[in-house]
Formats: C-alpha cells, structure tokens, sequence
C-alpha cells in the first residue's frame, strides 16, 4: 500500500466527518473513519481538519434541508482557510450530484453512499484494506448498530431510498457475527440491528428470511447482554420471530414496527402491501405472544389522498392502539417517487397541524403509561455519569436517540455501561425517575 501523501507542513494529512441522518448513515461513517485511519489518515475535530466529510441525508425535505445548510456552512469554513477540502457523500449526494455540482462548485467532491474506496484514493491513492470489523464506534462504547444490509425492495410510493441506496442487499451471516464478536471485545453490551427493513435480512442471500437464526447466532456471543430490532415492516411480519423474543433472554422484548398510516385508502395509494384489519392482527398478535413488548411505531401525515376523515381514522387509531413510542412526519413529496404524480395538495400547516394534534395525543398516552411504572423495579442500563451519584440510563423499551430516557440516583458508583436495578419514583411524559437498589 502507498503511503498517505504528508502535507506541506510534513504532517500526515487529516479529516473529520460530519454525518447527517439516520443510524444507517451512523455506521457508514464508522466504517470510512476505519478505513481512514487504516491508511494513515488522521481523524480530527472539524475546527482541525484539512478536510471536511459531510456525509448526508437526502429522506426527506427537512433532512435534505439540514444536510444542505451543513454543506454551505462548510464552504463559508473552507472560504475563511478553515479547511482545504471539501467532500459531500451520502444519500443526498447520491439522489442529486448533478444539481448539487450546479448549484455548489466549491465542493471538492460529491459521492454516493457507502464511499469508502473513492473517499480514501483521495489521500493514499491506493486501497487495498479490508475491515474485519475494525469500525470507528461514534456511540458510546456499550452500545453500537448492526447494519444487516444495504438498500430496500420494497415499493412504498412515499420513500427515495431505493432511488439512493438500490435493492436490498444482505450480508452474509458468517460476515455479521464475526463483527458482533469484535464489538463484545471492545465492551459493547447492546447491539441495535439495522436495515430498511431488518425482517427481510436473508431473501437475496438464502432464499429465506433468515432474522431469526441470525439472533440466535448473535444471543450466543459473550458479553451481549440485549439485542434490539429496529425497521421491522408491518407486511410479511414473520412471526417465529416472537417466538424468538420470548424463548431467548437477550433479544429485547421491542418492537420498532413502522405503519405509516392505518386508513386502508391510504396504505394502499402508499403501497404498503397491508390493510387496517391486517394491522390490527398483527398488533394483538405480537401483544398476546410477547407479553409485556414495548411497541415503536412511525406515522406520515399529509399524504396526498389523506382527507379529513382519514387522519381522523389514524386519530382514533392511536388512541386506541396506545403505543408506547411513536413518531410522525409530514409527507415529503419525493420526486422519482411512485407517489409524484399525486401531487402535494395538502398545505404545510395543514401538515403540521395534524403532526401537533397526533404528538400531543401520544404524549399523554406516554404520560399515562409512565405514571403505571411508579413503584415498580426496572433493569436500566447505565449511558452517562451526569454528576455525582447522578446518571442517565434506558431501559429495555427504550432505544437510545429516540425513545424514553431514566433518570437515576444512586449512593454507590456505576459504571456506564453496566446494568442497574432501578426503584422508579416519579414519571414525566417522555422520563422517568429513580433510585438504584441492591438486587
């Protein structure tokens, strides 16, 4: 392998990456900052870096908005001498580097996702390395994400992703546990698993849906304590997958299950391959066999044929359904998307007004489902030292970023990372509070 060529100053060169979006875009990152490294690059703070990578999010128009403002601020550094170069990568690259090439000049460089090779010519020339697994965590180190594969096959109207990232593409198992093994070394305790749709991991490579025997492989390595599932798509749901919850003590009893919408109208203009009576199933399904499950769920607001009449139906769904977690999002109208040619009629403050109504809905629902926890005892794993006997945890239903957080007192030290027995106190809409006790 060449050697990285050294800057004027005779230094080796250095970067930072910036990343924007989603977990997925998380573990991209992670990836390219091995790679980097593994060829002689230093990583640094983005005030230090000769150059800048942006790795972007293109979903959506709020996102796309967040990586185009990262971009331009990062001209603005490169114009005061901040830094010497400039590389815009990632799924707003990949849907848009014509425009983006247009519009933004001062960009050194515009890829696609999954850049690692590319990315690394620019400083050694030659790239010859392959990672066994050797990720640069961004997480915290008790924790970290499992990205089964890349890409999506399914036809949702709504979404750009295959347009960004292709078909589904998995990787092979022996592949994945071999990284799980290395990540247990470095002290991860959680494993968060990962794809646009992780209940589809297997059909490309074996003909099958092979997520269950990936999580018993992944429940048998040491020092894994929880193993979360997150993007299971409602249509298709294997259900020997709940099986799988039950019978094996380190997969979390979590469901991230993202509906979209419930009126049948609209699931079907959205190419959801489900109907309302088919969610409705599945949901006392997974609640009968999986007692005590912790359920995550997404909704889009604003779709173009949803009347009145069908956001009151998705209304009175959740409140119904009272998930446990739940997150909304106004319609986003993607072009090349099979929904385009709908058109947007619904205004944006029709939108966000439907949004504000659904969210406000969920907080008391979570509000309500918090307040039943005072008084009993929870498994809390330990994310952050805040102050003296202070510290911030989550519990089983609780993914890191997004979902609940606990608040804990305890008089003797814990270790992040490690699980505590927790005695909850007091409960907010979206936390809870609590005191250590001995087991």
């Amino acid at each position: 392998m060449r050697k990285p060529q050294r800057t004027e100053r005779g230094s080796l060169p250095s970067a930072a990456i910036l990343t924007l979006g989603c977990s997925k875009n998380v573990v991209d990152s992670e990836n390219l900052a091995a790679y980097l490294r593994s060829h002689g690059v230093q990583l640094v703070d983005i005030d230090r870096a000769e150059t800048l990578i942006i790795n972007t999010c293109g979903f959506i128009d709020t996102a796309k908005q967040e990586s185009i403002h990262a971009i331009l601020q990062a001209i603005e550094w490169k114009r005061a001498g901040r830094s010497r170069r400039l590389v815009v990568a990632g799924c707003l690259s990949a849907r848009h580097a014509e425009e983006l090439r247009r519009e933004l000049p001062e960009v050194d460089y515009f890829f696609g996702t999954e850049p690692y090779e590319p990315i690394v010519r620019l400083f050694a020339n030659d790239f010859r390395y392959e990672l066994l697994g050797e990720r640069e965590l961004s997480t915290p180190r008790h924790y970290a994400y499992l990205k089964l594969s890349e890409g999506c096959d399914h036809p949702c109207s709504f979404c750009a992703i295959p347009l960004m990232r292709g078909r589904y593409r998995s990787r092979p198992m022996e592949s994945l546990i071999s990284e799980a093994y290395r990540l247990a070394e470095r002290g991860v305790r959680e494993l968060i698993l990962i794809a646009q749709d992780t209940t589809y991991y297997g059909v490309d490579l074996y003909g099958k849906r092979r997520i269950c025997d990936l999580v018993e492989a992944l429940g048998q390595i040491p020092g894994i304590s929880w193993i979360r599932l997150l993007y299971t798509y409602p249509a298709h749901f294997p259900e020997e997958l709940l099986d799988t919850m039950v019978e094996h003590p380190t997969v979390c009893r979590y469901i991230d299950l993202p509906l979209q919408h419930v009126s049948t109208p609209v699931l079907t203009s959205m190419r959801r391959g489900i109907t309302r009576r088919t969610i409705e199933r599945l949901l006392e399904t997974i609640r009968n066999r999986v007692p005590g499950v912790t359920l995550r769920t997404t909704f889009i607001v604003g779709y173009p044929n949803e009347t009145e009449e069908r956001f009151a139906e998705l209304y009175d769904f959740v409140h119904q359904a009272r998930f446990d977690r739940m997150g909304v999002f106004p319609y986003s109208h993607e072009e090349g998307t099979a929904a385009w040619i709908l058109g947007d009629p619904i205004p944006p403050e029709v939108k966000q007004h439907r949004l504000q109504a659904l969210m406000e809905l969920q907080r008391s629902i979570s509000r309500e489902l918090n307040s039943a926890k005072i008084g009993s005892r929870l498994c809390v794993l330990v994310d952050e030292y805040l102050s003296p006997g202070e510290y911030r945890g989550r519990t089983e239903g609780d993914a890191p970023e997004v979902d609940n957080d606990v608040f804990l007192h305890s008089e003797h030290p814990l270790e992040v990372g490690t699980f505590a027995t927790v005695l909850i106190e007091d409960a907010t809409d979206y936390e809870l509070y609590g005191t250590a006790v001995a087991t």
